[in-house]
């Protein structure tokens, strides 16, 4: 099913307030989608939505067909949504690949007491838990940095770090909230030809939220816009960029940007 994420009418109140109202929103395999909107529109409560921590006001979300409504968090995760924070959220006394190893064991096979003696199928897992790790290390250009503490890693790079571990648990769907906040021109340049790849050679889905949107417009393929928790647009980057209630809502008139070509980088 090429369906990933089906979200339908989506809303979520805060006492009075209604934080998102009347959502819809497809990702599909293989499918870069932005969720746009200027601060406090309602896009990391959307987020916190589809991954179980918050319970939904009213409507649905399906995922590969089947209604995930309400799950917690961690069943959602299990069954192939990962997501990072707009807060980066590492073990920061742990090395590097400590990090993506913990977030890898969600597949371990053996039990309580083959880990605690080390015997039965504990070393092969541990073995493919560190060779997964390595490679998703590399994929992030972090691999050099393996036995380096979390915690001194610059900024760009904990991020990376961070979807590193989103990647660990091999999700179909991977939600990323201000994946480039903190990361020079370069690094952006670096990560958006990162997720191209994800695109093209993986497909998984991806959502994303961020405010740099020389970076949204040149990496996605759909784009939501939301205005204090309403939807207000829906289509390609091109259509976003045109469409008049975004510009007055958010873009502003003089919304332009240079476009990059993440594709060659």
């Amino acid at each position: 099913m090429d369906l990933l994420l089906d979200v339908r009418c989506l809303s979520v109140s805060f006492g009075g307030v209604r934080a998102v109202n009347s959502l819809d929103l497809e990702i599909r395999k293989g499918e870069i989608v932005g969720l746009i909107g200027p601060n406090g529109a309602g896009k990391t409560t959307a987020f916190n939505a589809v991954t179980g921590r918050i319970r939904p006001s009213s409507g649905a979300i399906f995922f590969c067909g089947a209604e995930i409504t309400g799950w917690p968090s961690p069943r959602i995760a299990r069954n192939g949504i990962a997501r990072t924070f707009q807060n980066i959220k590492l073990y920061e006394d742990l090395s590097v690949i400590e990090n993506v190893m913990i977030a890898a064991h969600s597949s371990i096979s053996y039990s309580f007491l083959e880990a605690i003696f080390g015997f039965g199928r504990f070393s092969a897992d541990e073995s493919r838990i560190r060779s997964r790790a390595e490679e998703l290390l590399k994929l992030m250009n972090l691999k050099e940095l393996a036995f380096e503490r979390a915690s001194s890693l610059p900024y760009g790079s904990q991020r990376k770090l961070e979807i590193a571990r989103a990647l660990a648990l091999e999700p179909k769907l991977l939600l990323l909230d201000e994946p480039v906040a903190g990361m020079n021109p370069t690094e952006t340049r670096e990560f958006g030809g990162f997720l191209l790849r994800l695109r093209d050679n993986l497909s998984i889905g991806v959502g994303l939220i961020d405010h740099d949107m020389s970076f949204v417009m040149e990496v996605c393929d759909k784009i939501r816009v939301i205005d204090h928790g309403i939807p207000i647009a829906w289509g390609t980057p091109f259509e976003i960029r045109n469409d008049n209630k975004v510009i007055a809502a958010y873009l502003g008139t003089d919304f332009g940007g240079q476009p990059v070509d993440y594709a060659t980088n």
